[in-house]
């Protein structure tokens, strides 16, 4: 909020605070505190393999795009193998015979609360999405509207504040000592407050309004195969074979939920017309006067279209 102030940046619309300290509350508070609180209990493996299956809600809570969303086979696919990938890693709490009978509850329990987080971040980052949109209008006639950066910092401020009163209400802070906190602690909290809060939270909000949501939340794919690899090299979590299969099958139904979006890429285009020509000009020999025409009209075709496309402003 300081840099925005020197920023010179509008810090306060009532309506756009109103709605991002909402925003915030889901995405930063009820999200973030279901993954510290599940931490506890299951292993940051499991905890972003299952925060990876974000992509499912997207799909479930985007009621604007349900039509177009659950029309689609691949999308419907790959909603049916998330749903199958998070059943393996709530099975192997319940199966495992390593894991004793008190503790499955826990982490049952852990793993009940993290999926609820999910899906609070989001409809945060939904509602986020169809507000900024909703209001655009309404703010261009206005001529006003906050920067991106001032609501981060507004939602940043709600779940500050959220947290606080829990931390107050469970009597964490009558606990603290500061004594206790270690070099390396001070040093984490920093570079979580700038990496992971200001700077991919930041971005992320932005892509939200310039973006559609499906395709921001294909950072899901990153996520999880970093944490697994941390988690694997770095602490005394066991990473499974059934979570490395349960993250495959929930990356291939991510993959699948955006194929449309990948169909539509522009490289992905121009690869399939490579192919295209390529089969055209294998169909018949060179002397081949119909195969000949069918080409140049194939290109013709697609200069006219590549031409169009370049004189519609921008």
């Amino acid at each position: 909020m300081t840099y925005c102030y020197f920023k010179g940046y509008k810090l306060f619309i009532k309506s756009a605070v109103k709605d991002a300290l909402f925003i915030g509350f889901l995405l930063l508070f009820v999200d973030m505190s279901a993954i510290i609180w599940s931490e506890q209990y299951i292993s940051s493996g499991i905890v972003s393999i299952l925060s990876a299956a974000t992509a499912i809600w997207f799909v479930v809570f985007d009621k604007p795009k349900w039509k177009e969303n659950f029309s689609s086979p691949t999308i419907v696919l790959g909603l049916l193998f998330g749903f199958i990938g998070v059943f393996m890693l709530f099975a192997e709490q319940i199966f495992s015979e390593s894991i004793p009978e008190e503790d499955k509850t826990l982490k049952l329990t852990a793993m009940g609360v993290l999926m609820i987080g999910t899906i609070g971040w989001t409809i945060g980052s939904l509602i986020s999405k169809y507000s900024k949109e909703g209001k655009d209008n309404a703010y261009q006639r206005k001529g006003e509207d906050l920067n991106v950066m001032v609501k981060t910092a507004w939602q940043m401020v709600s779940a500050g504040v959220a947290f606080t009163l829990v931390a107050v209400l469970n009597g964490e802070y009558t606990r603290f000592r500061f004594e206790d906190v270690l070099p390396a602690d001070w040093g984490a909290m920093v570079y979580l407050a700038t990496m992971g809060s200001i700077l991919a939270f930041g971005s992320y909000i932005w892509l939200l309004q310039h973006r559609p949501a499906t395709e921001v939340s294909t950072y899901a794919y990153i996520n999880p195969i970093v944490a697994l690899l941390l988690a694997h090299f770095f602490t005394h979590h066991q990473v499974t074979p059934l979570q490395i299969l349960g993250l495959l099958v929930v990356l291939c139904s991510v993959m699948l939920m955006n194929w449309n979006l990948y169909r539509d890429n522009k490289k992905f285009k121009a690869y399939k017309r490579a192919k295209r020509i390529k089969k055209l000009r294998d169909m018949a020999p060179k002397s081949s006067i119909p195969r000949i025409i069918e080409i140049s009209n194939f290109n013709s075709k697609h200069e006219k279209k590549k031409n169009k496309g370049e004189k519609e402003p921008v």
